[in-house]
């Protein structure tokens, strides 16, 4: 076991290292100068489209709303990597990070807007008459049979990493967090959870995203209330957090207090790894949910879906990065979501660390929700409908065991096979990028009617 952890260890490396950041970043780049920047001058045309998509328009096909789509894509990125994913590239990275992850953010609206828009474009309605779509089905689709196994290729590997990354990874961490803050036993966490996650995900993507729509947007504005909380009271420190984001970002980290320092390429590797963790701009899984929205334009679903990652990072990483910096918590040596919640905690003493712990605990319930709609069209697309409910039996049997071990080696096995996911989808971007530009081209050409109607 330790051998093969090892060489887990070494690939994870290599599939995580400064190639795989280029190639995410590079697609990203590429693709917003091939849409002319599109995507963040249509930052507020989104937001309008997001409010304007809680309804099914006239026309449109799909299972749930534009909106409870997003919601449910929303409910699987924002998770663990904006409490403790943003503290970890702080910890390691020096606040300098947090300005890599913004730059993955911008970069990555265009690659959200390609996933999402290739997903919807070629999406397929399977025996149930409901829509399925996804890199998997973008590839078949849009390249052809000779690429095939790439579709394949994603399929199989998110199948896999759904039940690491987006199952017991969370489920651990859900039993774990409200252990240490509550006092709660890990068994009857395990036991709880179960049941909440069968009682959604056997109803399949409506009850998803029903509960989706109605969990996510509370948990999202509380933890930013909470944040909001925080930076009011270290209103003074934001200037010199500021300043300290922009400067580290170009300057090593000098070592103070319990931090030992870092090189400015420490800042840039941490900041884009997490934020693709966090945004999961790149892996392509976005697009699972938003195609099974209703909608009548890939176009107009694409610049839902781009919001996702501007919510995610730009907004509520944001928040936690600023909270850790303003309150000098970053220099103190802690990591993780222990580094969060000491800069809650530091700043509102006896409350700090359980709000983060109660956030920690439904962002990653939230996410096991998301994921299994993720996980569930990977295997149907490799097995067809009879996997449907085997698989969700797995799922819900999956939460109780992640819960209650302990999951180092699924968790780095779970995040090299991530990397696995993203190669397919990359190539598909740039492969069928003119038919992504040509559609946007073509959309806006028109006037952008959706757009009007929404702004309307």
């Amino acid at each position: 076991m330790e051998l093969i952890s090892n060489l887990v260890t070494q690939v994870n490396g290599i599939v995580w290292g400064p190639l795989m950041l280029v190639l995410i970043l590079g697609t990203g780049f590429f693709l917003q100068v091939r849409l002319k920047f599109m995507p963040i001058t249509n930052v507020a045309l989104g937001f309008r489209m997001v409010w304007g998509g809680r309804k099914k328009g006239v026309g449109e096909s799909g299972e749930i709303s534009p909106f409870a789509a997003l919601m449910t894509a929303l409910a699987a990125t924002v998770g663990t990597g904006n409490i403790a994913g943003v503290a970890t590239a702080i910890a390691l990275g020096g606040p300098g990070a947090l300005f890599w992850m913004w730059c993955t953010a911008l970069v990555g609206m265009a690659t959200k807007y390609s996933e999402v828009l290739l997903a919807v474009n070629y999406r397929e309605v399977d025996h149930l008459g409901e829509h399925i779509g996804g890199p998997m089905y973008a590839i078949k689709n849009g390249l052809g049979k000779k690429w095939a196994w790439l579709g394949v290729a994603f399929a199989l590997f998110g199948g896999i990493a759904g039940f690491g990354i987006g199952n017991m990874v969370q489920s651990n961490a859900v039993a774990d967090v409200l252990d240490t803050s509550f006092g709660i036993p890990e068994w009857f966490s395990a036991i709880i959870c179960m049941v909440l996650v069968g009682a959604v995900i056997l109803g399949g993507i409506k009850r998803i995203g029903l509960v989706a729509e109605a969990l996510v947007p509370t948990m999202c504005v509380g933890y930013v209330v909470f944040a909001l909380i925080v930076l009011i009271i270290n209103a003074a420190e934001i200037p010199s957090a500021l300043g300290l984001v922009f400067s580290n970002a170009f300057t090593p980290t000098a070592a103070t207090g319990g931090f030992a320092g870092a090189a400015v390429w420490a800042a840039i590797q941490f900041g884009v790894a997490r934020g693709i963790f966090s945004n999961e701009a790149g892996l392509g899984t976005a697009g699972i949910a938003q195609a099974a929205g209703t909608t009548k334009s890939p176009v107009r679903s694409g610049l839902i879906g781009m919001m996702g990652t501007f919510i995610d990072t730009l907004i509520i990483c944001t928040m936690t990065g600023l909270a850790i910096i303003s309150s000098g918590a970053w220099s103190s040596g802690e990591s993780g979501a222990a580094l969060t919640s000491l800069a809650f905690e530091t700043t509102i003493p006896g409350v700090g660390n359980y709000l983060v712990a109660i956030s920690l605990a439904v962002f990653a319930f939230t996410t096991i929700l998301g994921w299994s709609y993720y996980a569930e069209k990977c295997w149907q697309f490799l097995a067809g409908e009879k996997s449907e409910k085997p698989f969700r039996i797995l799922w819900t049997l999956a939460v109780p065991v992640g819960a209650t071990l302990q999951l180092d080696f699924v968790w780095l096995l779970a995040d090299t096979l991530n990397a696995f996911m993203a190669i397919p989808n990359l190539i598909a971007l740039l492969l069928l990028s003119p038919i992504i530009v040509k559609l946007t081209r073509d959309y806006f050409a028109r006037g952008g009617v959706d757009a009007v109607e929404v702004a309307d």
